[in-house]
C-alpha cells in the first residue's frame, strides 16, 4: 500500500460497562438458558453476538479516503441491532424522528395518548405477537371514535383522524412492560371541494379520557378471553421465563413496601392496573418538539449514560426519578443484567412503528397532508385551519437520511470534510471480505480477532429467586 496517513473510529470501544456486561456473562447464560425448554430463541443470541460485533475493523469497514491529501479513514460497521445496541438504537430513533417530522406529520398540533396495562395482560401481549397489534388497532379505534363524537358536536361532519403509534417493550427500570405511545392529531381533517383542512378541537375532558379508559378496558379483557388467552399459561422457553421474572419484580417504594396512592394528573385515568395518560400537547409549530416527542417513541431500552460500576463491582443503573425512599440506583449483577436485557429483545419482523388512520400508507388523504405540500407560506400561526394543496402527490420515494447527514444535522459535524486540509472526502470502497480486512488491519497493527467471550460459569449463587425453573 502506498503511504498515507490512516485512521479508524470505532462505535462502541472496548471497556464500556455495557460491553462487559455483554461478554463476560453471555456463555453463562446461553448454557443456563439451554437447560430449559427451547432456551433462547435464535433472534435474542443473534443480536447480542451482533453487539460484540459492532465497530469492531475486524467484521468490516468502509475506507473513507480525502480527494486532495489522500488522508485514508476506517470507519467500522455497525450491528443494525435493535435490542441491546444503544448506539444503533440511538441512531434508529433520530432517523425515525427525522422521517416522521419532515416527510409524514403535517404542521398540526399533536397529543400524545399512552396507554399501559395490568400485568396480567402484559404477560398475555409478550406470549402472542399478534394479540399486541390487535390490540393496538383496537386502542385507536376508540380514540378515533371519541375524535370523530367531539368533532361533531362542533358540528364537523366526515373528519378523519390518524395516528403513528410507538410500541414499547420496557420501562424506566430496565423492566419488561409492553405499552403504546401514540401522536394523534389535536382535532380532525376534513376533506373538500379545495383539498383537506384541518379543524382543531379543545383538549379532552377528563371524564372523556376515563370513559375512554373503561371502553378500552372492556374491549381488550373481552378480545382476550374470546382468544382464549386468560388466564395466561407459563413460560415455555428461557426467554419467556425470563419475560416472566421481569414482570413479577416489584420495586421498592417505601420501607414497609406499601407503594404511595398516585398522583392525580388531569387527562389522565387509571383503572384496574390500565392506565391513559393524554396530558401531553404539541403546538402546531413547535416542530423541535415533535421531533423529540417521536425520538422518545423510537428510543432503545438502554442509555449508556445511566450505566456505571458500582463500588462492590455490580452493575449500577440510575433510575429516571427517585423512589419515594430516596433509591436512585438499581443494583445487578452482570448475569442479572443480561437476563434483563434478554427479555427486552423485540421479536424480529415486528414494526416498532405503526400508521393507522389518514397516516397510514394505503390512506387516500395522506399524500395532500405531507409536511412539503402542508401548510401554505401565509397561514399564521393561530389560524384555525389547515388548507392542504390538491396538487397531484409525487410517488417517488424519498430516501432515509443517511449516517452523515445524521451526523450534519444533529452535531453540526461534516464527517466529509477532510480535518488535516479541508478537502472533500468520498467512501472508496467497503472492505467485507475476510482476506482483504486481516491484510488492511494487519498492517495498521490493529487487532484482528474479535470479542472472546468468558468460558461459562456454574450456577452462581442467586441473590434471589432464580428467573428459572430447576429441574
Amino acid at each position: 500500500m502506498e503511504e498515507r496517513g490512516w485512521a479508524y473510529r470505532r462505535r462502541q470501544p472496548e471497556g464500556t460497562v455495557l460491553y462487559e456486561v455483554v461478554r463476560d456473562p453471555l456463555a453463562t447464560l446461553l448454557a443456563e438458558a439451554s437447560e430449559v425448554g427451547r432456551g433462547l430463541p435464535r433472534y435474542v443470541e443473534r443480536d447480542f453476538a451482533r453487539y460484540l460485533e459492532c465497530g469492531v475493523l475486524a467484521h468490516g469497514f468502509a475506507r473513507v479516503r480525502c480527494e486532495s491529501c489522500k488522508d485514508e479513514l476506517l470507519v467500522a460497521f455497525s450491528c443494525k441491532g435493535r435490542g441491546v445496541c444503544p448506539s444503533c438504537n440511538a441512531k434508529r430513533a433520530h432517523v425515525t424522528a427525522v422521517h416522521l417530522v419532515e416527510r409524514v406529520l403535517p404542521r398540526v398540533p399533536y397529543r400524545q395518548w399512552t396507554l399501559s396495562f395490568p400485568h396480567r395482560v402484559r404477560w398475555v401481549l409478550l406470549k402472542e405477537a399478534g394479540l399486541l397489534s390487535d390490540v393496538l388497532t383496537l386502542f385507536l379505534r376508540a380514540v378515533f371514535a371519541l375524535q370523530r363524537r367531539r368533532a361533531r358536536r362542533q358540528g364537523l361532519r366526515g373528519g378523519q383522524v390518524g395516528a403513528v403509534s410507538f410500541i414499547q417493550f420496557f420501562g424506566s427500570a430496565l423492566q419488561v412492560t409492553p405499552h403504546f405511545h401514540s401522536l394523534v392529531q389535536d382535532g380532525v381533517f376534513v376533506p373538500g371541494e379545495r383539498g383537506v383542512r384541518f379543524e382543531a378541537l379543545p383538549p379532552p375532558a377528563q371524564g372523556e379520557v376515563e370513559q375512554l379508559l373503561r371502553v378500552v378496558r372492556h374491549r381488550v379483557l373481552r378480545l382476550l378471553e374470546k382468544r382464549g388467552a386468560l388466564p395466561a399459561q407459563g413460560p415455555e422457553d428461557a426467554l419467556q421465563a425470563y419475560q416472566a421474572h421481569s414482570l413479577q419484580q416489584r420495586l421498592r417504594w417505601t420501607e414497609v413496601d406499601v407503594r404511595p396512592p398516585p398522583r392525580k394528573q388531569p387527562r389522565c385515568a387509571l383503572l384496574e392496573g390500565f392506565s391513559l395518560h393524554a396530558n401531553t400537547h404539541l403546538h402546531a409549530n413547535d416542530r423541535q418538539g415533535l421531533e423529540r416527542l417521536c425520538r422518545y417513541g423510537a428510543r432503545g431500552a438502554l442509555a449508556l449514560e445511566r450505566l456505571s460500576r458500582a463500588e462492590d463491582g455490580r452493575i449500577a443503573w440510575r433510575m429516571k426519578r427517585p423512589l419515594p425512599d430516596g433509591t436512585t440506583h438499581l443494583l445487578f449483577t452482570g448475569l442479572e443484567l443480561l437476563r434483563r436485557l434478554a427479555s427486552l429483545v423485540p421479536p424480529p419482523r415486528a414494526n416498532l412503528t405503526r400508521f393507522h388512520g389518514v397516516f397510514a400508507p394505503g390512506a387516500k388523504v395522506r399524500p395532500f397532508l405531507l409536511p412539503q405540500a402542508g401548510a401554505e407560506p401565509g397561514l399564521e400561526e393561530e389560524s384555525p385551519a389547515f388548507a392542504a394543496t390538491v396538487e397531484e402527490p409525487s410517488k417517488e420515494r424519498t430516501p432515509r437520511l443517511d449516517w452523515a447527514g445524521l451526523l450534519r444535522r444533529r452535531f453540526a459535524l461534516d464527517v466529509f470534510a477532510c480535518l488535516r486540509c479541508g478537502g472533500r472526502r468520498r467512501v472508496l470502497a467497503y472492505v467485507k471480505g475476510a482476506g482483504g480486512v486481516r491484510a488492511i488491519v494487519e498492517h495498521l497493527g490493529l487487532p484482528t480477532a474479535s470479542a472472546h467471550l468468558a468460558p461459562a460459569r456454574g450456577p452462581p449463587q442467586p441473590r434471589g429467586p432464580s428467573p428459572l425453573p430447576r429441574p
